[in-house]
């Protein structure tokens, strides 16, 4: 399974379906802040937050996170893995 270090910037496949004043907006475009493990069930998720206003913080289970794109359901999606690294953490970010 692939690994993201905490303060990596990720962007989501949907990232390549936007214009290009949605982009400058970061628009799917999101921070990880770390892993977690669900209370109940032990099961492992990823924290990130998303670098475009309200700046949500969101979970998602790490088996999801790190699925490839259903290209049956998105054909035309150059990007492989539903999130993908674009900036790794300790890089300096630039807008």
């Amino acid at each position: 399974m692939r690994e993201f270090k905490r303060g990596t910037i990720v962007k989501h496949f949907k990232y390549e379906t936007l214009t290009s004043e949605e982009k400058e907006k970061r628009k799917y475009l999101y921070e990880i802040l770390g892993k977690a493990k669900h209370t109940e069930t032990g099961e492992e998720l990823m924290v990130y937050q998303a670098l475009y206003e309200p700046f949500e913080m969101s979970v998602r289970p790490l088996s999801m996170f790190n699925e490839k794109v259903d290209r049956q359901k998105y054909p035309d999606v150059r990007q492989e893995y539903r999130f993908e690294e674009i900036i790794q953490a300790g890089s300096i970010w630039e807008e």
